[in-house]
């Protein structure tokens, strides 16, 4: 399960001197959710003493999603929605609630009603960034670039800070305006204090590096996350990840297996099943089907995820019904990729191609994007510069690692 963003969401109630919201990591996914720094046990306490405390409600269901997407247990996520229905019971209406209710159900990959339910937070109150944050992750789920962007300038305009500056990156980086995507995270980092923030924003510039094949600057960067937070995993991931696409892969199968020993997410099963299958071994792709069944029991339709699993280690068939499942939900341009590349390996080109050039049709500077496009219209027999801008994205890419180079 992985999110399409960087910025992640949050609750707009903050119980002063209690709470710190700090943009850590991801879901997934791509996830990458921000993070209340604190354990909800005091929160618990608080909510004893006052359980008439409406916004500590809001508060403890947005620790609750954070840990389901974190931990990779969406079981997480009934407690959140308990105890965000508490915050709107206490007051009916009140936009902490809303803005908690928004990120349960953008976590449930529920975008429409993400967007819905946030924009009743922000009428509410219309100086609450998180819900903007919210909004805008749900307008980049939706495929609805231009009002992302519009959420994204509200909510920097409002608060600007690591959550609206990570969120802005993201939406350069989707525009292919890698310069802005660079110094919007660089405006993250330096305003960054905590650890879990400092993590965070070395992490995403390891990312942004990575898929540029600057595999130096990109172990760099996770060094750094690693430093600030030496529990930060995503870093740890991101280390295995450019460990094998430099080439070691004996040396990534062990970091991949400490990462998914803590934290047993879809994306990085994939990843690791990938470098295991590339050393002639076993991938392990029954945790991952494991995993799976776990999140369809929780509510969690992760459709994305599974359409680019099939379509690159099973099912072609399977991966064009999960993708068209997605894009007629999502219809973004990952969603639109992925039903691109499952219609092409199921012998439909034809089809795939427009949902390919939906996909690169934001200037979109992704080289598996871009390689999935070439393929196609390669299988179509068209002369085009696609695979010539593959190189031009990512001087070092290869399609044989694909889920190592798809965003997070």
């Amino acid at each position: 399960m992985r999110f399409l963003k960087r910025g992640g969401v949050a609750l707009a109630g903050i119980l002063a001197g209690t709470i710190a919201i700090t943009a850590a990591a991801m879901l997934s996914p791509r996830p990458s959710a921000d993070v209340i720094a604190v354990s909800s046990d005091p929160l618990q306490e608080r909510l004893r003493r006052l359980p008439g405390d409406y916004v500590g409600w809001a508060a403890l269901g947005s620790v609750y999603v954070d840990r389901a997407r974190l931990t990779g247990d969406p079981s997480w996520y009934g407690k959140a929605e308990q105890a965000v229905a508490r915050s709107l019971e206490v007051r009916p209406g009140n936009p902490a609630g809303l803005t908690g209710r928004a990120a349960l159900e953008a976590g449930r990959h529920e975008f429409t009603r993400a967007a819905a339910t946030a924009k009743q937070a922000i009428a509410v109150n219309p100086y609450g960034a998180p819900a903007y944050g919210v909004l805008a992750d749900s307008y980049h789920q939706l495929g609805r670039y231009p009002e992302a962007t519009e959420a994204i300038d509200d909510m920097i305009a409002l608060a600007p800070g690591v959550s609206s500056f990570t969120r802005a990156s993201y939406d350069a980086e989707l525009r292919g305006d890698l310069k802005t995507a660079q110094e919007m995270l660089e405006h993250a980092r330096r305003d960054a204090y905590q650890p879990a923030d400092v993590a965070f924003c070395e992490h995403y510039l390891g990312e942004l590096a990575l898929r540029r094949g600057r595999y130096d600057e990109a172990s760099a960067h996770y060094a750094k996350a690693l430093t600030a937070d030496p529990t930060f995993d995503p870093a740890h991931a991101g280390l295995a990840r450019v460990t094998a696409l430099s080439g070691d892969l004996e040396k990534a199968a062990s970091l991949y297996a400490a990462v998914t020993a803590r934290l047993p997410l879809t994306q990085t099963l994939v990843e690791q099943g990938e470098v295991l299958k590339a050393l002639g071994r076993d991938p392990g792709w029954a945790t991952l089907t494991a995993q799976r069944d776990l999140m369809r029991l929780n509510g969690v339709r992760d459709d994305l995820t599974w359409a680019e699993f099939e379509a690159d280690h099973g099912d072609p068939a399977e991966a064009v019904a999960h993708a068209q499942a997605e894009y007629g939900r999502n219809p973004n341009v990952v969603a639109a990729d992925a039903l691109a590349w499952a219609l092409h390996r199921a012998g439909r080109s034809a089809e795939a191609l427009r949902y390919a050039q939906e996909a690169t049709a934001t200037g979109w500077r992704n080289a598996l994007v871009m390689h999935h496009r070439a393929e196609i219209e390669k299988a179509l027999g068209r002369t085009t510069r696609s695979a010539s801008l593959v190189r031009d994205y990512n001087p070092r890419f290869t399609p044989a690692l694909p889920a190592l180079q798809r965003s997070s």
